[in-house]
């Protein structure tokens, strides 16, 4: 699959999450097989860009191409200066955000709530595109089926972006009012896919390898993108592009792999946030690495009031002296 010129060399992409695809996230899916990655959503009011939040979300030092940053906002004057000042700080692929379903974003018009005027739909896309024109940066969408079941347009928002030049579009099978409530619409997405000469991205419910290749087969989909599956789970983007090549499964990871995950996960994660912040944004993390584990329960909570990351690594760091290091992991134990 392409996006602009960008060739991507597999079709499994990690999806963009608030407060969890921050840079040392991204890097690590990236090491362990995921094709490409976008960004936490990035505000496009120019007042915020000099928060400390913000900054930490233009930060792509040591990442992988191509880098990919989503921006999300009603105005398209905003949108067009927030894609340029992200490109200027590293931004390769700009993704425009009309699918986060959350009251604080859908408050103010922006996300999902973009859906139920397309018109301002058309024109922030026409001014973010281009905008990216000079610097032959491409743009991407990321979108939903529609504001609620009886409204759904996620047809006419595609066929639209296609024809103002948007590279490639990432559909989440839901409504706005749906959240992440129910099953993913595979339906839309297909109806989407058949509409559309662009490539098209599924995102939705994909937590296996084998509901990979069934909805890339049913849709008709470029690729698929992982979302919450892939919390506390990185390694699913391996196994799930290698069984699109191989039709086989890999080896579920060893207790002496999820150590070294983990630990380096949290070792770049501390340096990206330092320690106050470090220690308390690390706490969803390794409890989403735990979720399901054996004897894991006294050990969260020990995390969870450690006040330094050197406590939360001699926690982990004594609980994983209970297993054997070369011993395999039951896969659906650490599921998301």
């Amino acid at each position: 699959m392409r996006i602009g010129f960008w060739s991507l060399p597999h079709p499994v992409f990690v999806a963009p999450m608030a407060g969890v695809t921050d840079r040392p996230y991204r890097r690590l899916c990236k090491a362990l097989g995921a094709a490409y990655a976008v960004s936490e959503m990035a505000a496009s009011n120019p007042r915020l860009w000099n928060s400390v939040k913000t900054s930490r979300r233009l930060n792509h030092e040591g990442e992988a191409s191509p880098v990919a940053v989503q921006i999300a906002g009603s105005d398209p004057d905003m949108m067009a200066e927030a894609a340029r000042f992200n490109i200027e700080r590293g931004a390769q692929i700009i993704d425009i955000n009309m699918g986060c379903p959350v009251k604080k974003v859908c408050n103010v018009a922006s996300g999902s709530a973009l859906l139920r005027n397309e018109p301002l739909v058309a024109q922030i896309l026409q001014s973010v595109v281009q905008a990216c024109k000079p610097y032959d940066v491409p743009v991407t969408l990321k979108t939903r089926t529609g504001w609620d079941a009886a409204s759904r347009n996620a047809v006419r928002i595609g066929l639209m972006a296609q024809d103002i030049g948007i590279a490639a579009l990432t559909l989440h099978g839901r409504t706005r009012c749906d959240l992440y409530q129910g099953e993913a619409e595979y339906d839309t997405i297909r109806e989407v896919k058949q509409a559309l000469e662009i490539p098209v991205v599924a995102n939705g419910d994909i937590d296996t390898p084998e509901k990979a290749r069934r909805v890339l087969e049913y849709t008709g989909a470029d690729a698929v993108m992982i979302g919450r599956a892939a919390q506390g789970r990185p390694w699913i983007f391996r196994e799930i592009s290698h069984y699109l090549a191989t039709g086989e499964h890999l080896e579920p990871p060893t207790w002496g792999e999820l150590r070294r995950c983990l630990l380096d996960h949290l070792e770049d994660h501390y340096q990206f946030y330092g320690e106050y912040t470090g220690v308390r944004t690390a706490r969803k993390h390794i409890g989403w690495y735990l979720e399901g584990l054996p004897d894991a329960q006294a050990l969260r909570q020990q995390i969870n009031c450690a006040e330094t990351t050197a406590a939360q690594i001699s926690a982990l760091e004594t609980w994983f002296e209970q297993f054997s290091t070369n011993e395999t992991i039951e896969i659906h134990a650490i599921a998301a």
